[in-house]
């Protein structure tokens, strides 16, 4: 076994008792820098990572391989990357670049295949001069997002 698949076994324990909180991303460097990153349906408490941090520490023996571990949640500005992630953030605005444009709207939903966005647009009216505001909705597959991120707003 490999060590980024012994790593892989034990993030997976270590993710047993929290069945709301789930991987996002493991990197491990050439020097042997651990790099976990968690994300949760219900956000990711400091506990939760201090858990996930010990179930591979107290399981590795650094005598075999010296390493270094950072285990921490996805930050605000991260993109999305699993389908999960999309339907926790069903009612929040996204930005989503596309093959080809760039569309600031409210994630509608979220299935294992789309996402569906709604946002208003002013155009041109079919009759007379001037613009209206129109309601906008659009089907968008995972395969054509290039990037997805949660805006902020205060």
């Amino acid at each position: 076994m490999t060590f980024k698949e012994k790593v892989n076994v034990l993030i997976a324990e270590g993710l047993l008792e929290k069945p709301s909180i789930f991987l996002i991303d493991l990197t491990i460097t050439d020097a042997f820098k651990i790099i976990v990153s968690l994300d949760g349906d219900n956000g990711v408490l400091l506990q939760d990572c201090i858990d996930v941090s010990r179930a591979i520490e107290n399981n590795l023996d650094r005598e075999e391989q010296d390493f270094s571990l950072e285990v921490a949640s996805v930050g605000v500005g991260s993109p999305l990357k699993m389908v999960r992630q999309y339907k926790k953030n069903i009612g929040r605005t996204l930005i989503v670049n596309t093959n080809g444009e760039k569309i600031e709207a409210e994630l509608v939903d979220a299935n294992e295949d789309f996402i569906i966005l709604s946002w208003e647009a002013r155009e041109p009216k079919k009759l007379g001069k001037g613009k209206e505001t129109v309601q906008k909705e659009q089907q968008i597959p995972y395969t054509e997002i290039k990037e997805a991120i949660v805006t902020v707003t205060f």
